[in-house]
């Protein structure tokens, strides 16, 4: 039979490549799965299950919310573009106004007054001390990382402004009961220098009531300055580098004792440059700069050395310091140098600024230096012997206050105690300032014009009653302070022991108006009493003025000016601007009478009511000073080398009790002196040896003949042509 008929399979290219058979499989596979599905019984379909229908109302506010969320989101992105443009703008304005960075670096309106001492040592500063700039890279490490550990942690990090310390700074505001702008206030570094800058906003007189008002202006801190401060800190971040605005804060931060910026501070309290400060002192300079006047060290160590301990323990968490190193400093906080450590010459240097000219001391735009007779040693002299006599010779409590002067016989100032706390600056002094009654420390330029007039120191006159007629006052009994009377003694009689009627008679005889004259001329400037009491010192004086006149007496009998002030000069000037304001002037009395007077003097401490003020192995003349009711004591003398007054009494003039100048003022002058002539070898008063053989023939008949008597034989020397 023919094939023909069948039906013949397709030619495939498969078959030809040997890949037919795995199709034949997987199409039979494929049938058998249809034949299979044909022939297996139907099964159910599962119904659909239908979209859960939501609740009308809650899809209602939900798309609500949805519609709010975008509008909010389309409202925010859009402001935030907006405000981010005028951000953008206003820092943009602020960077193109903002100076050099070196131009920023010393922003005092005033100048600073350094004062030296007599040896050229520094002893104390005035107005804003500037030590010179200094940059990020010159101070010590040390001290610059205090600063950031202190004041702002992530100054490296942030651009000017930190959110996360602003909201922790309201946040504490808030816990702690104040609005959120109040207290803590978050700034960085940054920002406190804008604050330092006042956001470029320069000083004018015209605008501001003063420099203070200015200052409070500028720290502010309302919210709409806090974001202009703010927008100045970031103009900040974008002109200057890190290291160049902590170079501006560190040279305009104030550090409490007038300081301004590092190198200030840490002279003025360490004595060094900033670039040597130690971790110890780096952290107590750091922990100024939030309250720089309380927190000085000058003002209280204690206080400042437990600041720098909190300093130094947040310096190692932030890994500034390892925990060795921290125990260390904390074990061995930072203290004063000896200037400062001292404070020496607070009373002395308040004096000196008032006699210089306003405009280079007070009011000063310019670096001052101030040369002075300063001596630290008699200053030191003069505080230690008030402190000893009245811790041990004046009951506890007593609010009696004292005041030393300490001169040279050409008026040189070395030492001056104001008050009883001598740790001052700015404080009453009552060694200048105050004026009270002399009492019998007048009396030497009583007998002085007695002796010029040509008296001798045993002329003679009567101690009895005595009574004067005053004119709208009547009948003027003056006694003494013993209540006695001695009858005929000598004028050295009279002035040691301080008797009232003897000097009021040689007073009237020799006259007021000569008396007057030659205490005005040895330097006595306060209105002196008209009538008789002026023998006694019913005048006011100061005790400068009166330690002056003493002085006057010592160096021969010329007058003398108290001086403080040797040599004024600007900083980095070489030549002075003015030199010395006083010293010895013209002659008051003889050389001849002021020896005489010296020995009389010299008579009222080794014989008289000034015994306490004996030194042992020097000579010393002085005179003490009691005045009515005990108001005021004084004791003022003098050795060859210095002359020293003291005053002691009561602000409100309160009466003292069992006080005279011969008691405590006495014994302050001597602990005092014998402290300054330490080491000193003694050497004699310039005093004159007595020998009455000596005088002229008629001289000697003066003798027996009172003080009537030494003024007739003057008016014949005068008028008999001799």
């Amino acid at each position: 039979m023919s094939d023909s008929g069948k039906k013949k399979p397709p030619l495939v290219a498969e078959k030809r490549y040997g890949k037919a058979p795995a199709k034949k499989t997987a199409t039979k596979r494929t049938a058998k799965a249809k034949t299979k599905a044909k022939t297996a019984p139907k099964r159910r379909s599962a119904p659909k299950r239908s979209a859960k229908k939501r609740n009308p109302i809650v899809a209602f506010f939900l798309g609500i919310i949805r519609w709010v969320l975008r509008l909010i989101w389309a409202v925010v992105w859009r402001v935030s573009f907006v405000v981010g443009v005028v951000i953008a703008l206003a820092v943009s304005y602020v960077y193109m106004s903002l100076p050099e960075v070196e131009d920023l670096l010393d922003g005092r309106a005033r100048g600073s007054v350094t004062l030296l001492d007599r040896d050229e040592r520094v002893f104390a500063w005035r107005g804003d001390q500037f030590g010179g700039a200094v940059t990020a890279d010159t101070v010590s490490k040390h001290l610059k990382n205090a600063v950031v550990a202190t004041e702002d942690k992530r100054f490296y990090r942030h651009f000017g402004v930190s959110p996360r310390g602003v909201a922790s700074a309201v946040r504490i505001n808030l816990r702690e009961g104040r609005g959120p702008l109040s207290g803590h206030g978050g700034s960085t570094i940054t920002q406190q220098t804008a604050k330092l800058l006042c956001l470029g906003v320069e000083y004018d007189a015209s605008q501001w009531d003063s420099e203070a008002a200015y200052v409070q202006d500028c720290r502010r801190g309302s919210l709409w300055r806090k974001v202009k401060e703010a927008i100045y800190a970031m103009a900040m971040e974008v002109k200057y580098t890190k290291n160049e605005i902590l170079s501006v804060y560190l040279n305009r931060a104030y550090m409490g004792g007038g300081a301004y910026g590092a190198e200030a501070a840490t002279q003025r309290y360490f004595g060094k440059p900033a670039a040597n400060a130690n971790p110890a002192e780096s952290a107590m300079l750091a922990g100024l700069l939030t309250k720089p006047s309380t927190l000085a060290p000058t003002a209280n160590l204690g206080r400042s050395q437990d600041r720098a301990a909190t300093v130094l323990r947040l310096m190692n968490e932030q890994g500034y310091l390892t925990d060795e190193e921290t125990q260390y400093w904390q074990d061995n906080p930072a203290i004063l140098s000896e200037a400062a450590e001292e404070n020496a010459g607070g009373y002395f240097a308040d004096w000196v600024m008032s006699t210089g000219p306003e405009f280079f001391t007070r009011n000063t735009t310019e670096d001052v230096i101030l040369k002075t007779t300063f001596d630290g040693r008699i200053q030191q002299a003069a505080e230690d012997g008030l402190d000893w006599v009245f811790e041990n010779k004046v009951r506890e409590g007593s609010k009696a206050q004292a005041a030393i002067v300490v001169m040279s016989a050409d008026g040189a100032v070395r030492a001056m105690v104001g008050g009883r706390q001598t740790k001052v600056s700015g404080a009453f002094n009552r060694a200048v300032q105050a004026k009270r009654q002399t009492g019998s420390a007048f009396k030497p330029f009583v007998y002085a014009t007695a002796l010029d007039l040509g008296g001798h120191y045993d002329d003679r006159v009567v101690d009895e009653p005595y009574c004067q007629s005053i004119p709208g006052s009547g009948q003027w009994c003056p006694k003494n302070y013993t209540g006695k009377y001695y009858g005929d003694v000598t004028l050295t009689f009279a002035l040691q022991n301080s008797l009232n009627i003897p000097a009021v008679k040689v007073s009237e005889k020799a006259g007021r108006e000569k008396v007057r004259t030659v205490a005005e001329m040895f330097g006595i400037e306060s209105d002196l009493a008209a009538g008789p009491a002026l023998a006694l010192g019913a005048s006011e004086s100061s005790l400068l003025e009166m330690t002056g006149a003493y002085a006057g007496i010592l160096n021969g009998g010329s007058s003398v000016t108290p001086y403080g002030l040797v040599e004024l000069r600007l900083l980095g000037d070489d030549a002075p601007l003015m030199g010395t304001g006083g010293g010895i002037g013209e002659r008051v009395i003889t050389d001849a009478a002021a020896r005489e007077l010296i020995w009389m003097m010299e008579k009222v401490v080794s014989e008289g009511t000034g015994g306490r003020a004996k030194i042992e192995g020097w000579q010393v003349a002085g005179k003490t000073g009691t005045t009515q009711a005990a108001r005021d004591a004084w004791f003022i003398g003098f050795t060859n080398e210095y002359v020293a007054g003291v005053w002691m009494g009561y602000d409100d003039n309160t009466p003292l009790t069992g006080v005279t100048g011969g008691g405590l003022p006495a014994e302050i002058w001597r602990e005092t002196m014998t402290r300054v002539h330490e080491g000193i070898e003694p050497r004699p008063l310039p005093a004159f040896v007595p020998k009455p053989q000596s005088r002229a023939p008629q001289q000697r008949q003066r003798q027996g003949q009172g003080i009537e008597g030494v003024v007739n034989g003057i008016l014949q020397d005068i008028f008999g042509g001799r």
